[in-house]
């Protein structure tokens, strides 16, 4: 995402535009699914000096505005990426964390929570689990949890 995209979205949710705002929403917009450390690191390279707390509070800022979505699975830190307004889910890989997009199944049946609750139900996220390409063991050689637990990057998958 160029400086430009970025600072018309701010501006478009009555943001104030700073540096920071626009170099953590342009590396959350260009790396999908990254965390805080990852996003620290891009954000450095672009604009230097920028403190682990600060990246913070802007990814907070931009969640709570709508601008990006924050991802928290289970046993993982936080991952973070652009909103895009569609109905995308998640697979993520039970060896290596990988997350990758899927579109939501077509003519699903509408996962309604019980009425009782008091709540208005106003998003509903599905995470699939499996192995990807890469982690899956051969055929026959054991079970998905014995399986290296060696890190790669999403571009190796192609779920």
């Amino acid at each position: 995402m160029i400086e430009t995209e970025a600072t018309a979205l701010l501006r478009g949710v009555s943001l104030r535009v700073t540096r920071p705002r626009v170099a953590v929403l342009s590396a959350v917009h260009e790396t999908p699914h990254a965390d805080v450390s990852t996003l620290l690191a891009l954000v450095r390279e672009r604009i230097g000096a920028v403190s682990t707390q600060a990246v913070y509070d802007v990814l907070k800022t931009l969640v709570d505005a709508g601008l990006a979505r924050r991802i928290d699975l289970p046993n993982s830190p936080a991952r973070y990426e652009g909103q895009t307004w569609d109905d995308h889910q998640h697979v993520v890989c039970r060896s290596c964390g990988t997350i990758a997009d899927v579109e939501g199944p077509q003519n699903a049946p509408r996962l309604d929570a019980p009425r009782n609750h008091g709540f208005t139900i106003d998003h509903v996220e599905v995470t699939y689990w499996g192995l990807c390409p890469v982690c899956r063991p051969e055929r026959g050689r054991g079970d998905p949890e014995s399986v290296n637990r060696s890190s790669h990057t999403e571009e190796q998958d192609n779920f």
